[in-house]
C-alpha cells in the first residue's frame, strides 16, 4: 500500500460495539466541525473536542482529517446508492415523468442533511483510488438503470439511450448538488418541478426535426427571371425614309 493510500485509510476497523460507537462519535463530530468551520479550519483537535475524546484516541482510528473527510464522503455515496430509486420495487413503473420525478426527489433528499458539509466533501475531500472507484461504480450503476429504462419505456423518445442516460444522470447529480449547496440554494420544490419538466421534455420530445430555413439576417433570394434581351435591330432604310 502506498503512503498516499495509507494517508486516506482508517487506521483500524472497530471489532467491538464500544469501538464502533467511538468511531461514530468521531464522524458525527467531524461532520459538525467541517460544516461550521470549513475544511481548512476543521482541525483534528476541534474534531476531538467536539467528540469529547482525546486527540490520541482520534488518531487510533484516523491518521488525519483527510481520512475522516474521505470516510464521510464514502458513507454519503453508500447511503445514496442504498436509497436510490432503482433499488425500490416498482420505481420504474408508471409514466416517464413520474419516474424522473422519483430520481430527482431522491437526489434532493440525499443532499438535504447539510448542504454546506456536502460542498466541503465534494469540493475538498481528497480522492483516494478507492474513493474514485466508488464514484465510478456509483455513476455506472445509475447510468445502466436509466439506459435500460429509456430503451424500454414506451414514452421515451431518444435515439441513443446510453448517451441520454449519461446526460440525465449527470444533470440530476450536478444540478442538485450545485443548486442546493450554499451559498445561494434554490427552493427544493421549485428545483424539483423545473428539473423534472426539463428532463421530461427532453426524454419524451424526440429529436427536433424542422424544415431547413435561410440563415438569420440573410437577404431573401430574388425570384428567378428570364435574362433581359436586346431590342431587335431597327431597319436602317426606314430610318432614312423618316429623315427625308
Amino acid at each position: 500500500m502506498t503512503s498516499e493510500r495509507r494517508r486516506l485509510q482508517p487506521r483500524k476497523e472497530p471489532r467491538q460495539a464500544r469501538a464502533e460507537l467511538t468511531r461514530q462519535r468521531i464522524l458525527t463530530a467531524a461532520a459538525h466541525v467541517f460544516a461550521e468551520y470549513g475544511y481548512a479550519a476543521g482541525t483534528t483537535n476541534r474534531i476531538a473536542r467536539e467528540a469529547r475524546i482525546s486527540i490520541g484516541s482520534l488518531y487510533q482510528y484516523y491518521p488525519n482529517k483527510d481520512a475522516i473527510l474521505a470516510e464521510l464522503l464514502i458513507r454519503h455515496l453508500d447511503s445514496g446508492m442504498a436509497g436510490g430509486p432503482e433499488r425500490t420495487e416498482g420505481a420504474f413503473s408508471g409514466s416517464l415523468e413520474d419516474i424522473i420525478r422519483g430520481q430527482v426527489r431522491a437526489a434532493i433528499a440525499n443532499h438535504l442533511d447539510d448542504p454546506h458539509l456536502l460542498r466541503v466533501m465534494f469540493e475538498q475531500a481528497p480522492r483516494s483510488p478507492e474513493l474514485i472507484e466508488k464514484l465510478s461504480r456509483h455513476e455506472r450503476a445509475r447510468v445502466a438503470s436509466v439506459r435500460d429504462l429509456l430503451a424500454t419505456h414506451p414514452e421515451a423518445r431518444v435515439d441513443d439511450p446510453y448517451t441520454a442516460a449519461r446526460l440525465t444522470v449527470s444533470t440530476v447529480e450536478l444540478a442538485v448538488h450545485q443548486l442546493i449547496a450554499e451559498p445561494d440554494p434554490l427552493d427544493t420544490a421549485a428545483l424539483e418541478r423545473e428539473l423534472v419538466a426539463m428532463l421530461t421534455r427532453y426524454l419524451t420530445g424526440g429529436p427536433e426535426r424542422t424544415a431547413a430555413r435561410p440563415a438569420p439576417h440573410s437577404p431573401p433570394t430574388p425570384p428567378a427571371t428570364d435574362p433581359p434581351t436586346d431590342p431587335p435591330p431597327q431597319d436602317s432604310r426606314r430610318l432614312t425614309d423618316r429623315a427625308d
